[in-house]
């Protein structure tokens, strides 16, 4: 019997002395071996991994990289905490079950999502549908070689990311659709951090192959370009070339999906207490409230009393994707439920409960509870990043970054990456996304999700994603110097960071006419579009989306003749700024406060 080696774990990069003295070698044996290789090297000169395993591997040892193995644990970890997953963490081993695998389509937008989901849906649920009509209920299920996958007929990184953020996984696996033609696109590489952020394995449907400038293998060089590695060249992803239209590669996918559910330990406790997701809700007349949801853990049965978000309600009825009655549904089973007395958001959870009363009471106390600690999400901010680490609720500060130019974009990268390999506070720096272009509504989705905070370097941010930020308490920092950017993130690793004060939006209004009144000047008669605008307020014109002024005084607020302190959305008023009368129709006039950013 072959004696096993000895496991050598090796860092990324050492010195032949280090290697020697981790093998229990002397230099010299180490030179020789990699002369023998063809590499010249002293014995303070630095080699990486690979040389290294060569050595390793020539002396009787079996090397083991660090940094995979410390990837793996982090992944493992991650995994650990998906939220759907918590539904059964205290079940007993022995009680959980394999379940179908849930599935969600990402991708470019006319990358062939809504085909891909039509073509798998008539191929594998339209058979034996009640009259040949797809009942669409958000979610369905197909049959593969007599074992069930369920589809999420939600396609787009948005919706998956909104699940998230109201505390829903969104699902076990993500296919990405990438056209053959057009081959990755901005919106693909966010989806890509979409789906990685919520620690979902990926698998990439290449759809349009039958096109004529289809370009396969250019598609699977940018996967590797962002590290999703074809199995066929040795990595762990499998990508599948799929014509939806004909039909063809179908097979291949499912195939795929349940090869990747496979290694995945997708399972539930049947017999546990039902709970789950709220995919759609809707009011029909005849039929009151139908709520689309899906079972993760337990099993839903018709008569069960449920709390859904705030709503609650006796479960009077339950239909499939194919319109049929069914009295019980098990873990994985998307269904439409008669009975709640009002319409719950996508994304909540459910559970079930023993009667209408204790879910009234319930709902009750969760109002009370909301009253006292606030409805509004609390941001997470640099500054609360270390006393989060040092009551143990926190190890890695997450980020968002988006810069102006891609040669800006690295070295911020790989600064960042270097504060975080050596902060004496061994606090992890997660870059979730890295990216240019202007801070947009889809970040702060992603931020909210993941409880990151937006760094821009040079960028401005839309007025949607302030909205989105202030409502969803995401942090957005905002950098014209790099140094600034680097000492800010070192510091609050550090616990050291300084109060700061920044602008925030607060209202906007559009200008619809402009009046030219002897000494006063230009007056812009405005709409306001959102918010609130108020006269002790600092403004900014902006014309096509770029800024002409900032930080400008108002010297005149009116409405009706009447100066005011205020005007509210909806309302029409005359605005006049200190040291501004170019005002052109069509322009916004943005007012924002200073406040404390951090």
């Amino acid at each position: 019997m072959a004696k096993e080696k000895q496991l050598i774990l090796v860092p990324d990069y050492l010195t032949v002395r280090e290697l020697s003295e981790l093998i229990g070698a002397s230099p010299i044996e180490v030179m020789k071996q990699l002369i023998a290789n063809g590499i010249m090297a002293s014995i303070n000169q630095q080699i990486d991994f690979d040389t290294a395993a060569i050595v390793i591997e020539e002396m009787g040892f079996e090397a083991q990289s660090e940094s995979a193995i410390e990837a793996q644990e982090k992944q493992e970890e991650a995994a650990k905490a998906q939220s759907w997953r918590q539904l059964y963490a205290d079940e007993k081993a022995e009680n959980l079950k394999q379940r179908p695998p849930i599935v969600t389509i990402l991708g470019h937008v006319d990358h062939g999502k809504t085909t891909l989901l039509d073509t798998i849906r008539k191929a594998h649920v339209a058979e034996g549908e009640a009259g040949g009509i797809t009942q669409h209920i958000g979610a369905y299920r197909v049959t593969h070689n007599d074992r069930q996958i369920t589809f999420l007929d939600t396609p787009g990184h948005e919706a998956f990311t909104a699940m998230r953020a109201r505390g829903a996984q969104g699902a076990d696996i993500a296919v990405l659709v990438v056209a053959a033609d057009d081959g990755v696109m901005p919106t693909t590489r966010e989806a890509i951090n979409h789906a990685r952020a919520a620690n979902v394995p990926i698998v990439v449907a290449v759809t349009k192959v039958d096109k004529r400038n289809a370009n396969i293998e250019r598609v699977k060089q940018q996967l590797a370009e962002l590290d999703l590695i074809p199995d066929e060249w040795d990595g762990n992803t499998l990508v599948v070339p799929v014509a939806a239209l004909q039909g063809d590669g179908i097979e291949d996918l499912l195939e795929a999906i349940s090869l990747v559910a496979d290694d995945s330990n997708i399972v539930a406790n049947p017999n546990a207490s039902p709970a789950g997701v709220v995919l759609e809700a809707n009011v029909e007349p005849s039929r009151g409230v139908l709520a689309t949801l899906l079972v993760l853990n337990g099993e839903l049965k018709r008569g069960d009393t449920i709390i859904a978000g705030e709503t609650y309600g006796r479960v009077k009825a339950m239909f499939d994707e194919v319109g049929g009655a069914v009295k019980a549904a098990g873990p994985s089973t998307p269904v439409v439920v008669m009975g709640l007395n009002d319409m719950p958001e996508p994304g909540d959870s459910f559970e079930s409960v023993k009667s209408e009363k204790v879910a009234r009471q319930i709902i009750d106390d969760r109002a009370v509870g909301e009253t006292d600690n606030g409805a509004a999400r609390q941001p997470v901010t640099l500054q609360d990043v270390f006393a989060q680490i040092s009551s143990g609720h926190a190890k890695e500060l997450t980020l968002i970054i988006k810069t102006d130019y891609q040669g800006t974009l690295q070295p911020i990268v790989s600064s960042l990456e270097t504060i975080s390999n050596n902060n004496p506070e061994g606090i992890n720096v997660n870059i979730l996304s890295a990216d240019t272009g202007n801070i947009g509504e889809n970040d702060v989705m992603l931020a909210s999700a993941s409880d990151a905070i937006i760094i821009g370097f040079n960028v401005d941010v839309d007025s949607a994603a302030r909205r989105s930020a202030d409502s969803n308490g995401v942090d957005i920092r905002l950098y014209t110097v790099i140094y600034k950017l680097l000492e800010d993130i070192e510091l609050a690793l550090h616990g050291m960071l300084e109060p700061e004060y920044g602008d925030k939006l607060i209202g906007s209004a559009e200008v619809r006419q402009v009046f030219r009144i002897s000494r006063v000047g230009a007056v812009a008669g405005s709409y306001v579009q959102d918010g609130i605008i108020r006269r002790n307020a600092k403004a900014r014109v902006v014309r096509n989306g770029q800024a002409l002024t900032n930080n400008l005084p108002v010297a005149s607020l009116k409405r009706v003749n009447e100066d005011v302190r205020e005007v509210r959305a909806g309302f029409e008023c005359g605005i006049a700024l200190e040291g501004f009368s170019d005002f052109q129709e069509g322009d916004v006039i943005e007012f924002f406060v200073t406040e404390r950013v951090n």
